[in-house]
């Protein structure tokens, strides 16, 4: 038989760098989950994804226990890295912050299908263009 499920937590951590200090911590502690051991077996998962932030899906469990699914970096994060902006435009439509290439729109794409509510990759480019011309960054 199946575990009765306490919660479902969403959170957003840069890799390798979950600490028990908030918002991780006050957040899982009103749960009961051991703050230190979810830390480490985060840190240890995301190590290799660099600085990206890693949304984190916990299910957390009546006895305590829980279950971490790791997604793929926000495509607004992955957008700004490869413009090379620090964050997108306050007026879309009409200031543009960076540009990027048809094959960095693609690249992205393709890391993030698996996230995305599609699985034909032409699809998934443009769900990926839309944000991007929603951060007003700009497609060449």
């Amino acid at each position: 038989m199946a575990k009765p499920v306490k919660a479902t937590i969403k959170l957003q951590i840069q890799a390798g760098k979950a600490t028990p200090a908030p918002p991780v911590g006050p957040v899982l502690g009103q749960h009961g989950v051991n703050i230190q051991q979810f830390c480490n077996e985060f840190n240890e998962k995301t190590q290799d994804k660099g600085n990206f932030i890693i949304p984190c899906v916990l299910t957390i469990y009546e006895d305590r226990s829980f279950d971490m699914l790791l997604k793929t970096p926000p495509t607004s994060d992955l957008l700004r890295k490869a413009a090379k902006i620090d964050k997108g435009s306050g007026i879309p439509n009409k200031e543009t912050k960076g540009k990027v290439t048809k094959q960095q729109i693609e690249e992205i794409a393709k890391m993030k299908i698996e996230d995305l509510n599609t699985t034909d990759l032409e699809k998934a480019v443009k769900i990926v263009e839309g944000t991007a011309r929603n951060m007003g960054i700009e497609i060449k």
